[in-house]
Formats: C-alpha cells, sequence, structure tokens
C-alpha cells in the first residue's frame, strides 16, 4: 500500500511538473499566448465532440466516464445540434456539411416522435441550434436554394420543431407550458407550474423565425408570453421564481438574477436590440432599478422575497455569472468588471463555480457543490474582453481553460464536477459544453473571428427579397451561445420592404449642405438643392433655357428651375452676407434656402471658375430634439483636447480653394460635400465586387484632407443609424472606428 502511495505521489508530482512547465511557456513574462490557448480549446472541442461521435451518436448526450450515449431532452441528438455551429466558427466547414446532410436526409421523421419534451430546452438547443447553423450555410461555401436565408431545409426544421412547442402557449394567460409532446401537444395531466425563464426565452428565437418565414406566430406567443409575466410582477417589481401558467400565482416567490429567472432578463436586452422593441428594454430597466434596490450587496446579487424585498439566500448561483455580460452589452461596464471579480475569485477558490456558493460563509452551499461544466462566466469574460481589452480577463479565460483540462477531461471527454471541493466526477456531458463553453473559450482566444466583426465589413447579395448585406456585425447570441445575424433575419421581414421605401426617399431628398447647415462666407456662394434626380438635359438644350432666362424678370419669374441662371445671379448678388460669430443665423438660413432652390445641380458641376481664392466654411451642429437618438460626441480638437459642446455648437473648417467664380456656386465645396455623402451612404462598394465595407471616421478625415481641409477643430460626427436594415447593433464593437489615427 505504501510503496503504491508513493508512486501515484510521484506520479502526481510529474504532472505538476509538466503543467508549470507548460504553463510558463504559455504565459510569458505576463504576455498569453493566445494562439496556443485557442488550439488548447480546439482540441478539448475536438476531443468532447469526437467522443460524441464515436461513443454516444445518435443519443442526445455523451456519458463520459463508461463513454457511451443515453437520451435525456428528447432523444434528437441534441449535442450533434449543439455543436453544429460551433463547426462553422472554428472553420470545419467539411464537417458542417456532412451533418447538415445528415440533418436534412433525416428530416422527414426527425421530429415525429412520441415523447415529451422541455419547452425551453427545446427551444434554445434545438430551434436555435437549426437557426444558427441555417444562416452559416453559404458562409460555410454549401450550396444555398435561391430564397435563402428566408428559405432552406434547416429553417423549416427550426420552423417545424416549433410548430410543435405552440400548443404549449394555449394558456388562459399566454405563458406556456414547461412540457409538451411532439405529435400530441401538452400532455394531460401536465402541471401548469414552470420557471420564469421557461415562460419568458422565447422572443429571440420565434421573434428570428417569423422575421424569417413570414409567420407572426411565433413573435406574437413570446410577446405575450413576456406581457404577461410583467403584468404578474409583484408590487415593488420583482418576479418570483416559479408560476401557474393558467392563474398567474406564483408558487416560488424567491427573486434573483440566477436559475430559473436568467434568461428571461437576457432575452429583453437581447429581442430590444435584435427587433428595434423599446418595450423590452424599458422593461428591463425597471426590473434592473429594483434588483440593485433589494438584491445587491457589494457587487454581489442575492436572493429575496419578491413581495417585501428582504434577503432570504444570501448566495451566488453559478447562473448569475451571465449578469456582467449583460451589463457590458448595456455600457455598465465598472458595474460588470467589479462583478465579474467576485465571481472569478470564486472559481480561483475551487477551480470552478459551484451551482450555490454561501457568500458571508464563502463555503458550497451543501448539495449544491457540482460544477456541469457552465459557460456563464467564460461568456461575461468574453462580453467584457471585448469591450475592454483588459488583459486580466483574458488572463481568468486561461484560469478557465486550465482547470477544465487539468479536472473534467476523460479518456472520451469532458465530464461534469460532482463536488468542486475533491474534483470528483459525474457521468455526463451535457450538450451546452460543446454549443455555448468551448465557443466562448475559442472566441476570447480567437480576436480576428468572424463573429466579432464590428460592422466595418460585410458581404452584398441578391435575394428575391432585394439586395441584402450579410454577415456585416451585430450577431446576437441566444441563451445557448447560437449567433443570429441581424442581417439575415432583417432581410427577409417585411418591414425590410418598408425601411427601403424610407430611406430612398430621404435620399432622393437629401441635400447634404442644407443638413449640415454649411454657409459661405465669401459673395455668399451657397450650392443649393443637391441630389435631386438629375436632369437628363443635354448643353444645348442648357444653354437654349438660360439665354431664355435672360429675356426679362416677368418670364424669369416663370420659368422653370434650371432656366434663370440671370435671375439666380442677381439674387445672390443682392443677397451676400457675412457668417455671424455665434449663434443667430436665421437670416442666413432664410437665405440659403431662398437662394437653393434658384441653383440647379448641373451649373454648379459646370460652372468655371478663376483661380486664387479662400474660402471659410462654418458648420453648425445642433443637438437632437428627440430624445430617442444619441446625442453628438464633443467636439475634439487636434490635440486632443475635449471641448465643451452647447446647444449649438460652431466647428469651423478652412478650404484653401484653388478656383473662384466671381458671382456663381463655388466647385470645391460641392464636390467635397459629394465626398462627405459618399461616405455617409449606408452601404459603399470598395475593392472586389460584392465586398462591402463601412467607412470609418478616420476615413472620413482622409477625405476631406484630400480637398485641402486644414481643420481649426474636428467635427464631432454622430454614430448613423440609418443602415440598410433597421439597426447595426454590435456587441463585440462600434459600428463607426473614431480612434484618433493620426493622418498621413
Amino acid at each position: 500500500m505504501t510503496s503504491a502511495l508513493s508512486g501515484s505521489s510521484l506520479f502526481l508530482c510529474f504532472l505538476t511538473t509538466v503543467f508549470v512547465v507548460c504553463c510558463t511557456n504559455a504565459i510569458e513574462h505576463g504576455k498569453i499566448d493566445i494562439n496556443h490557448y485557442r488550439n488548447v480549446v480546439k482540441n478539448m472541442f475536438y476531443h468532447a465532440y469526437d467522443g460524441y461521435v464515436n461513443h454516444a451518436y445518435p443519443y442526445d448526450e455523451l456519458r463520459p466516464l463508461t463513454c457511451d450515449g443515453h437520451d435525456t431532452w428528447g432523444s434528437y441528438s441534441l449535442t450533434l445540434i449543439d455543436a453544429l455551429d460551433t463547426l462553422a466558427v472554428m472553420g470545419n466547414h467539411t464537417e458542417f456539411h456532412r451533418v447538415t446532410n445528415l440533418l436534412i436526409d433525416r428530416s422527414a421523421s426527425f421530429f415525429d416522435m412520441d415523447i415529451n419534451v422541455s419547452v425551453f430546452e427545446t427551444n434554445i438547443r434545438v430551434v436555435g441550434g437549426l437557426l444558427s447553423a441555417h444562416l452559416m450555410m453559404r458562409r460555410t461555401g454549401m450550396v444555398v436554394e435561391p430564397g435563402w436565408p428566408c428559405s432552406g431545409p434547416l429553417l423549416h426544421l427550426a420552423e417545424t420543431i416549433a410548430r410543435k412547442l405552440l400548443p404549449a402557449f394555449d394558456t388562459e394567460t399566454g405563458m406556456p407550458y414547461g412540457t409538451v409532446n411532439l405529435r400530441h401537444g401538452v400532455p394531460k395531466g401536465e402541471t401548469p407550474v414552470t420557471c420564469t425563464a421557461g415562460v419568458g426565452t422565447f422572443i429571440v428565437e420565434f421573434g428570428s423565425l417569423s422575421r424569417l418565414t413570414g409567420d407572426p406566430v411565433f413573435e406574437k406567443v413570446a410577446m405575450r408570453a413576456i406581457r404577461a409575466l410583467w403584468k404578474f410582477r409583484s408590487p415593488i417589481g420583482l418576479l418570483g421564481n416559479h408560476i401557474d401558467v393558467k392563474t398567474g400565482k406564483w408558487t416560488a416567490l424567491d427573486s434573483g438574477i440566477g436559475g430559473g429567472v436568467d434568461s428571461y432578463f437576457e432575452y429583453l436586452v437581447k429581442g430590444s436590440f435584435m427587433f428595434n422593441i423599446p418595450e423590452l428594454l424599458e422593461m428591463f430597466r425597471e426590473y434592473e432599478k429594483q434588483i440593485v434596490s433589494h438584491l445587491k450587496r457589494d457587487d454581489w446579487y442575492m436572493w429575496a422575497n419578491m413581495k417585501k424585498g428582504g434577503i432570504t439566500l444570501p448566495l451566488f448561483t453559478s447562473l448569475d455569472a451571465y449578469w456582467p455580460g449583460i451589463q457590458s452589452m448595456l455600457g455598465d461596464l465598472d458595474s460588470a468588471m467589479k462583478t465579474i471579480h467576485n465571481f472569478h475569485q470564486v472559481w480561483k477558490q475551487f477551480g470552478s463555480t459551484p451551482e450555490y456558493y454561501n457568500i458571508p460563509k464563502a463555503e458550497v452551499h451543501q448539495g449544491r457543490e457540482g460544477y456541469p461544466l457552465r459557460p456563464e462566466l467564460i461568456e461575461s469574460i468574453v462580453y467584457l474582453y471585448r469591450a475592454t481589452q483588459d488583459p486580466y480577463l483574458l488572463k481568468a479565460g486561461v484560469d478557465i481553460v486550465e482547470a477544465i483540462e487539468h479536472i473534467a477531461q476523460t479518456s472520451c471527454g469532458y465530464a461534469t464536477v460532482k463536488d468542486v471541493r475533491d474534483h470528483r466526477l459525474e457521468n455526463r456531458m451535457e450538450s451546452f459544453f460543446l454549443a455555448e463553453t468551448t465557443k466562448y473559450l475559442y472566441l476570447l482566444f480567437d480576436p480576428e473571428n468572424f463573429l466579432h466583426n464590428n460592422g466595418s465589413h460585410g458581404e452584398l447579395i441578391h435575394t428575391p427579397n432585394g439586395d441584402c448585406v450579410l454577415e456585416a456585425g451585430g450577431y446576437v447570441y441566444n441563451t445557448e451561445a447560437h449567433p443570429i445575424d441581424l442581417a439575415a433575419v432583417h432581410c427577409c421581414s417585411a418591414q425590410k420592404k418598408q425601411e427601403e421605401e424610407t430611406l430612398q426617399n430621404f435620399h432622393d431628398n437629401l441635400n447634404l449642405l442644407e443638413l449640415l447647415d454649411i454657409v459661405q462666407d465669401k459673395e455668399s456662394r451657397i450650392i443649393g438643392k443637391k441630389l435631386k434626380k438629375k436632369k437628363q438635359a443635354s448643353s444645348t438644350d442648357r444653354q437654349e433655357r438660360t439665354e431664355t432666362g435672360r429675356e426679362g424678370n416677368n418670364e424669369s419669374e416663370k420659368a422653370p428651375e434650371g432656366k434663370s441662371e440671370e435671375r439666380d445671379k442677381s439674387v445672390m448678388q443682392e443677397k451676400s452676407v457675412t457668417q455671424p460669430e455665434g449663434p443667430g443665423r436665421s437670416n442666413d438660413r432664410d437665405h440659403q434656402e431662398a437662394a437653393s432652390t434658384r441653383l440647379s445641380t448641373e451649373e454648379s458641376e459646370n460652372a468655371v471658375a478663376p483661380p486664387q481664392a479662400d474660402i471659410k466654411l462654418t458648420i453648425v451642429k445642433s443637438q437632437p430634439k428627440t430624445p430617442d437618438r444619441l446625442p453628438p460626441r464633443d467636439a475634439v480638437d487636434l490635440n486632443g483636447a475635449d471641448s465643451q459642446t452647447t446647444a449649438s455648437s460652431k466647428v469651423t473648417i478652412q478650404i484653401n480653394s484653388d478656383v473662384t467664380v466671381e458671382n456663381g456656386p463655388q466647385k470645391p465645396s460641392f464636390d467635397l460635400a459629394q465626398q462627405i455623402l459618399d461616405l455617409f451612404s449606408s452601404v459603399t462598394t470598395q475593392g472586389k465586387e460584392d465586398e462591402v465595407r463601412q467607412p470609418s471616421i478616420t476615413e472620413l478625415y482622409k477625405t476631406l484632407a484630400n480637398v485641402s481641409v486644414v481643420y481649426i477643430s474636428k467635427p464631432s460626427i454622430m454614430r448613423c443609424p440609418a443602415q440598410p436594415f433597421h439597426s447595426r447593433i454590435s456587441v463585440w464593437g462600434e459600428m463607426f472606428a473614431d480612434e484618433d489615427i493620426p493622418l498621413e
């Protein structure tokens, strides 16, 4: 016995030495080798994936200690569906194609089974997984049908299983039962009690389905359930943990942000972003006020009585760890970082996060000692790292990778940790390990992954629903980490056509100089109503119209636009103005409007201009009047110093021009306006055909520099919400890059 123990000890020391040496090589002088850890995570995924395929398929999940499979949530090869989009994220297109074709071949009978399934789990894992894979088919090189992304076999599969879930929503309140039978609907005698998350976690998947398929029923039932929960909140604005979906009576009164409630709050935020539903974000903000007031203690979030607000359970639960990620999406980075520090300390204490952790006692809560390889902590780390680039978060990710490798690895996969105190293992590997945990870890160490696109590039495709810009960033992850391309969802929506008409009308009637409120000091050289449809007249016709316009004032008054050059000249000479200092420019604006109605685009472009003139442009920017727009950023001078803006702030730009027109429009300023407009266009095509890039503010500065602009102070440019879809929201970055990059 002594000899055996001695041998084991020596072997453990050997493993520890190897572990330390590997860590030293991967983290040298405080710098983390992200390539090394990216490969470690990829190997981790394939070890678990191959273990499932070789030992557990077609069952739902792998049992990693006995290397066999078992059904858990529905007997539809759950792990295979859950892991499918992770293959695409890691670039394994060959295996993605093989699995996709396998699912398509089985589609006729895939969900035609007389079994009871969880409505919640089936939605987030199966419907969400199929939707995400459907939207990645083209990226992976698969041949898609002409109607894609608004049609396709995986989309049809997702719709089929979602329709089998719809009977659960047929209740007096609109809140769904927790279980349905895939053939017969809600089982007879099914309990009406379900958890809060099981009621409110559908808008991401069901909203996407409605937009992609054109059937509004999915989004309607999801919204009805969300509104029901809002209706049944307590007098102090909190929610319980379980509710009777038939009566709205709460059966569990503990209120928290973790298990049983978590993804409801998550989907309020993500649903509002995805589908431009302010109501959902307003709900979340109201809940958040009460959460901070009643549940938050020293950057921890505990459990309280939903009616009285008193703390009932001073616990951190592992599912709480998603919360900093949601805070980072909303820009509350300071609070998120403080909370993530607390959660990471629990991980460092045990090498994983137990299901329940007693905060005052700093120990595991009895009976909830396990760690089923959950992703929530690494999920928040990824969100925060993308937002802050704080190296502390990268190191926290390394801690998680090394702990899972050291504690949970088996010969054919990774096992649930039964007790975080002694690291005993349990014979289960849940499908979310491949769908979420490994995916988020991989994304942390893969900064160039396509999912990190900040909106600076995309791909223009031609669909039966019109031209669409896809893969331009703004992916939203469902609660099972299945990424949804918002652009693809919007491409298929009925809203798209209406918005395109609105944008087209805006474009047709846009006068950039008037929009920017540009006035020229010298001789009132104003470029008027620009960007009207160009008149299809020859130069001869234009000359004839000009001669006609010179015949007399009476005829000139009756002449249409483009026939009154002499009148324009006279008006401009009579109404020349000098730009005053500060506000009070109504007379100039009136003059601008009067003159602009008498100038044609063609005359501006063909004016003959003598050389040598200095033109001074003054751009006066007004704060937006409506609260639903972002306020403009403060102006920044060339030295980087901030300057305060008021209700009306003035930015002056000096243009040294080589041409002058005595009594006519100024061509360089017209060209400048055209170039600015090109940059502000919602989509500009540069480089190879069909490659779309969104210009950054730095590019705007460079364009202005090309026309000899000397900045007295930098313009403060608002982010433009006018996109080819309702918004380009990116949880990983900003739509425009506005760093102060030196111009060459």
